[in-house]
């Protein structure tokens, strides 16, 4: 499991916390939530989310960034995200955001529904993109997609 380069927004509060009990950013999945939130003195809805955002990094090619995604879409762990459909997936995210999103994100998330199901970590999202490609030949978007590009959100001068 890759634990190395992983990146959390935490409150110097809580970064002073897993300093006082000498706990790494890559250790925290050796804790349970429970235990976090005694830990770091929080809600036990902060702990459970510091502790997905650790467990979604360890997938090969996740960052904070679209561990963060997958946490707004109300996922805490990789286990439950066994079963479901990286398309599926891809268009409640861009319902969610009100925006399509850039169509590696859907790699993303067919990466992170692969991982959750076989726990193999020699794939990372670009090895997704033929399948994603193939699958939008033959069925296309939903009629609900948002009509508007992620790059049209980017603030440009």
């Amino acid at each position: 499991m890759k634990k190395s380069n992983i990146k959390l927004p935490l409150t110097d509060a809580e970064k002073q916390r897993l300093k006082h009990n000498r706990i790494k950013l890559r250790n925290i999945t050796d804790y349970a939530v429970d235990e976090l939130e005694v830990i770091l003195v929080v809600s036990f809805e902060r702990a459970r989310e510091i502790y997905a955002l650790v467990e979604f990094q360890s997938i090969p090619s996740v960052g904070i960034r679209f561990a963060e995604d997958l946490v707004s879409l109300g996922y805490y762990s990789i286990d439950e995200l066994k079963g479901k459909d990286g398309a599926l997936l891809t268009n409640e995210f861009e319902v969610l955001k009100g925006y399509w999103i850039d169509p590696c994100v859907e790699d993303q998330f067919r990466l992170v529904v692969y991982y959750a199901n076989t726990k193999d970590s020699s794939k990372n999202w670009w090895n997704f993109t033929d399948e994603r490609k193939k699958y939008r030949v033959e069925n296309g978007y939903p009629s609900n997609r948002p009509t508007k590009a992620w790059h049209e959100t980017l603030n440009r001068p």
